[in-house]
């Protein structure tokens, strides 16, 4: 399978930020498999299908339900979800469905996968190891981990700090993304599929590097991948356990799970996708569609394998707000710190599991991710005046279909829209 740039999947629209558009990148973890452009899987007629809202939203948002239901409508999504949170308060929290099938009906609670979504998740398990003195920024990957460095002494320069913000050396646009290549892996390895993530980290470094570390940034799934595996030799524990416990139990957050290729979570919603691949679970040469096997997400797990509801998403990012037991001020400063190669052309950077952009002519900045899979669309932002929201799909762009990018514009006009914000919060109902 070769990997998709985010020129592939759509244009990505920009974070609009306090009404200003701005540009920003759709980098989630992606692949391909096939010239198949059509999502005939979700392709029912629109006639047939009936729009559906569940969950809660306070008065006065009527602009994001409005928002949602056009988004969805124009690009025949099946599965929706959003939530928004205004100054640490959960003011909306919905699922939304636009499809033919009354057998699933999209809930505020229905965990979807949510891609490279993973990857603040896996920095924040990251700084606070660093925080709590067990691990440092400085500390080298191939050292901590056993990797050989002989195919390319400069992997000895990959530190902890630099597989955060994405400047270890392994570029997709030059190299394929090893964490799409089982095929190749397994043939150079000489062992059967599936491969696990030790075989994938003996093929690449076997490999040399695309650049010199730390000298330029290159959107990396597999640098995140390591850094799941470091946080476990550090630990001594899983890679999820340890979310679990020093991320997300300290926010109430309980949902939130890893997900798997060929079964689905209680109320995990049904992923769309035209494309279909040959399974990477065994060497039979199979067929699937692409989200069930044509790539393996339990390979993913610190970079995209996370299954969370879009209000765990908003919950979780409330650790950056501050005032919470997971990361102290400093450790959050360090998080939204320039890297090395300082602030892109396009005037923002990517820091440690955030795209950051610093506001023009204020204080503050507006942090953000995406993600994209096969199947799965999503981006959780956070904007400097105290508001952010996550939302999630269970369909991409694919083909000539409409930018699945234009959702980040539309949500800024749809807060922007609002008048009068309310004052009552739903945490309570949800966490």
């Amino acid at each position: 399978m070769a990997p998709v740039t985010r020129r592939d999947f759509g244009k990505a629209a920009g974070l609009a930020g306090l009404g200003a558009a701005v540009p920003a990148l759709l980098t989630g973890c992606s692949s391909d498999d096939s010239p198949r452009t059509a999502q005939a899987a979700a392709a029912q007629a629109a006639a047939t299908r009936s729009w559906r809202v569940t969950g809660t939203a306070l008065a006065g948002l009527g602009s994001f339900d409005a928002t949602m239901k056009s988004f969805m409508q124009a690009r025949n999504v099946p599965s929706g979800q959003l939530a928004v949170v205004r100054k640490g308060k959960l003011v909306l929290s919905r699922g939304y469905t636009w499809s033919s099938s009354t057998g699933f009906t999209t809930q505020p609670t229905s965990p979807f996968r949510v891609a490279s979504l993973s990857k603040p998740v896996t920095a924040t398990a990251v700084l606070r190891l660093v925080q709590d003195g067990k691990l440092k920024l400085t500390d080298r990957a191939a050292t901590l981990l056993g990797l050989s460095t002989a195919a390319d002494p400069r992997l000895k320069d990959v530190t902890v700090l630099r597989l955060l913000q994405h400047l270890g050396g392994w570029d997709r646009d030059i190299s394929p993304d090893p964490m799409f290549q089982d095929a190749a892996i397994a043939k150079a390895l000489g062992i059967a599929l599936p491969v696990k993530q030790a075989n994938i980290m003996k093929y690449v470094s076997a490999h040399k590097l695309d650049h010199a570390p730390g000298t330029k940034y290159a959107y990396s799934n597999y640098g995140f991948m390591l850094l799941g595996r470091i946080i476990e030799k550090v630990t001594g524990l899983s890679y999820a356990s340890y979310v679990q416990k020093a991320v997300l139990t300290p926010r109430g957050i309980k949902r939130m799970k890893l997900g798997h290729t060929l079964t689905q979570a209680s109320g995990e919603p049904h992923y769309y996708s035209g494309y279909t691949g040959p399974t990477v679970f065994d060497n039979s040469g199979k067929k699937v569609s692409t989200p069930y096997g044509a790539f393996n997400l339990e390979n993913m797990d610190a970079h995209g394998g996370w299954l969370a509801t879009a209000m765990d998403l908003t919950r979780f990012a409330g650790i950056y707000d501050g005032g919470t037991s997971v990361l102290t001020a400093a450790s959050i400063k360090r998080a939204f710190t320039k890297p090395e190669t300082g602030i892109n052309s396009n005037g923002w950077y990517y820091g440690c599991g955030w795209m950051v952009r610093p506001v023009t002519g204020g204080t503050g900045m507006n942090t953000w991710h995406d993600g994209s899979l096969a199947g799965t669309s999503t981006l959780l932002v956070r904007r400097n005046d105290g508001l952010a929201w996550a939302v999630l799909f269970d369909q991409r762009q694919e083909g000539s279909a409409p930018s699945y990018g234009d959702i980040d514009p539309a949500l800024h006009k749809a807060a922007n829209a609002v008048k009068t914000w309310p004052t009552g919060d739903l945490t309570s109902k949800y966490f």
